[in-house]
């Protein structure tokens, strides 16, 4: 007999966030959070998130153990603002057991029945920069900070339910010594001149903050037209810019700015904190803190997290200018691997901006949906 229980406390939520770790026990290839920062993801008084949207938060039991997990979300600015009636579901993990998964799904279907909305789809988070997809293939790569690892049995039961595929992400990886620096160093210089560009570069913290709400405001811009984009909020910003900007190193924060200065372009690459996020097995203290400070400044594996450009200037070759500076910087740093995040597959404009970096694709991933009725 599965039984579902709601998370109204604390202790609740803990056991919510602590699943996983037990469900991926010496798994080589499950990326643990930190405990203390998906608690905070999923507090209301912390993430600013909850100004727009709402989330319930579900553990599945039989006898008495803990055998899968839910939250429900509604993003009210993704349903009155953009007339997409969804019900997002994410944080989804559930024991080989086809009776538990349906269980949680049903509990979210109702939910998104009683506030009239149209079909379900996940996983997914509260915005964009939440993880999303469940793996479909890839299973014997580590994952990263900022995405989901699963079992291969997810894929079924989502299709045992009548889910279908809705989205597809490909996740691909390079070697940095596959960046020939002949590729964009001629053109970094032509389209330099051109149109009256250039690069800046930091190293330190405190010199990014002053753009980190214009690189947010290009974020947004770059991204809109692409399907189910949530736009970032000015409270949200504020809470990226004092929670992660200051983490990443400065060296890996790349600007491209006009005669003017304003922003055209921005990257942001990270050091894969991967490795060290499996030895700080869910704590900062006492040592996860150190293994995580270590990863940053000795990784040779890179993820490049977020690249955005202004879209008048998209397909003008500005990458090239964002590239010949990570290559100087990768060099400098003996970067060995670079990483991308997950890119939907019907985003050809991304791919063909690294067809000269002979990438590999090693995960793939989806969201699947399900009409309510």
């Amino acid at each position: 007999m599965i039984s579902i229980k709601e998370v109204t406390n604390k202790a609740g939520l803990k056991a919510f966030v602590k699943f996983p770790f037990s469900l991926y026990k010496n798994n080589p290839y499950w990326v643990p959070p930190i405990i203390k920062d998906e608690l905070e993801t999923f507090d209301q008084n912390k993430n600013p998130v909850f100004a727009n949207a709402e989330a319930r938060f579900f553990l599945a039991y039989k006898e008495n153990i803990i055998v899968g997990r839910v939250a429900a979300i509604i993003n009210w600015l993704e349903v009155k603002e953009q007339g997409l009636k969804k019900m997002r579901f994410g944080w989804f993990d559930f024991v080989d057991d086809l009776e538990v998964s349906k269980a949680l799904l049903q509990k979210v279907a109702s939910i998104g029945a009683e506030n009239a909305l149209d079909y379900m789809e996940g996983p997914v988070g509260f915005t964009n920069l939440d993880k999303v997809g469940v793996l479909i293939e890839g299973f014997d790569h580590i994952g990263t900070m900022i995405t989901w690892y699963n079992h291969p049995y997810y894929q079924n039961h989502y299709e045992a339910h009548g889910f279908t595929k809705e989205k597809e992400y490909l996740e691909n990886k390079f070697k940095a010594a596959a960046a020939d620096p002949k590729l964009f160093e001629k053109a970094n210089t032509l389209i330099k001149r051109r149109f009256q560009l250039r690069e800046l570069n930091f190293t330190k913290s405190e010199d990014i903050m002053p753009w980190v709400d214009k690189m947010f405001d290009l974020f947004n811009e770059s991204y809109a037209k692409l399907s189910s984009f949530v736009k970032i909020t000015d409270v949200q910003k504020e809470y990226f810019k004092k929670k992660y900007i200051s983490f990443i190193n400065p060296e890996y924060i790349k600007f491209v700015v006009d005669k003017d200065d304003e922003l055209v372009a921005f990257a942001i690459v990270m050091p894969s904190f991967s490795k060290a996020l499996q030895k700080a097995k869910g704590k900062l203290f006492p040592f996860g803190f150190y293994h995580l400070l270590q990863a940053r400044k000795n990784s040779k594996d890179v993820i490049f997290y977020l690249i955005g450009i202004r879209p008048e200037y998209q397909n003008k070759g500005i990458t090239a200018i964002i590239f010949n500076e990570y290559y100087h910087t990768f060099k400098e740093k003996g970067v060995e691997n670079c990483i991308r995040t997950p890119e939907l597959e019907e985003n050809t404009a991304i791919r063909q901006m690294w067809k000269h970096f002979n990438p590999i694709t090693h995960k793939r991933r989806r969201t699947y949906r399900k009409a309510l009725n």
